[in-house]
């Protein structure tokens, strides 16, 4: 019965867009484009609580939201840790812990909509917007980032200039926002009349329309040092996105791995991002 309703509310949702599109275009793209942006989870479990509220750090205000910080104090370079869709900064603990036996200074923050961070919708643009606010308060020299994360790590150094990070990691991270929003037609069965108005909603808000936006494009301006970690069965975000972002990405290194999964905590993968970041620039 959950299965069946799994599949049977998305589809509705599908309808719901396709009958308001034939009257109300924008409105129909502007409500296909809140659902595509509301996070259904995320907040900070109890089983995660302990661990994050040993590190919280301060709030910072971007746009009206708060920004609920945490660091782990070390000596070394400060590394950002940018979390990916529904998650919060507590996905990072197997790799924190092998930055603090590195004695890296970790800095993480959940994004708009997840942890303990205020807001109601999560988008690229807008996690990128956080993310310089970030780097503009705490100055990292590294970037590790994983899915979503990562395709905003990438969206940031492009949009906003390299500032004071010198390497960036990301790890199973999409690229193409059509292939993304081809997805999401595909989940909810919403047809074409509804696509072309959200992306005209795209161009009005940020600048870009649905093709405009590719992190693989963007890389090709990157000029920091780069990693790329995905698996080659990948179910979430497809190998060929890293595989993209690296070909354009000319100081980068590409890291397979098959069997891990989209998630990556695995100690090996973890071993090799804190090798990365420890060589030399």
């Amino acid at each position: 019965m959950k299965k069946l309703l799994g599949q049977f509310i998305p589809r509705l949702y599908g309808g719901y867009f396709n009958f308001l599109a034939l009257f109300y275009p924008k409105l129909a793209a502007e409500k296909a484009f809140t659902l595509f942006c509301t996070p259904r989870k995320g907040k900070v479990l109890e089983i995660q609580s302990s661990f994050l509220d040993a590190a919280k750090h301060k709030s910072l205000e971007v746009g009206g939201m708060c920004l609920q910080t945490y660091i782990w104090p070390g000596k070394r370079e400060t590394v950002l840790l940018l979390h990916g869709w529904e998650s919060n900064s507590f996905r990072w603990k197997n790799l924190i812990e092998h930055l603090i036996e590195a004695d890296f200074n970790v800095l993480a923050f959940d994004a708009p909509a997840h942890g303990g961070s205020t807001g109601k919708i999560f988008n690229v643009p807008l996690y990128a917007e956080c993310t310089d606010r970030i780097i503009g308060e705490f100055n990292p020299t590294y970037i590790v980032a994983h899915s979503v994360g990562g395709t905003a790590a990438v969206y940031h150094q492009y949009q906003y200039g390299q500032g004071s990070v010198k390497k960036l990691v990301t790890i199973g991270s999409p690229s193409e926002l059509e292939e993304i929003m081809a997805h999401y037609q595909d989940m909810l069965k919403f047809n074409n009349r509804v696509l072309n108005a959200l992306d005209k909603y795209f161009q009005n808000h940020f600048g870009f329309g649905i093709e405009g936006f590719s992190t693989s494009k963007f890389a090709s301006e990157l000029l920091l040092e780069g990693l790329l970690i995905h698996d080659e069965l990948d179910k979430i975000a497809p190998v060929t996105s890293s595989e993209r972002v690296h070909a354009n990405w000319k100081n980068s290194r590409l890291v397979l791995t098959r069997g891990l999964g989209h998630s990556l905590h695995q100690r090996e993968i973890n071993l090799q991002i804190v090798d990365f970041l420890k060589s030399a620039i």
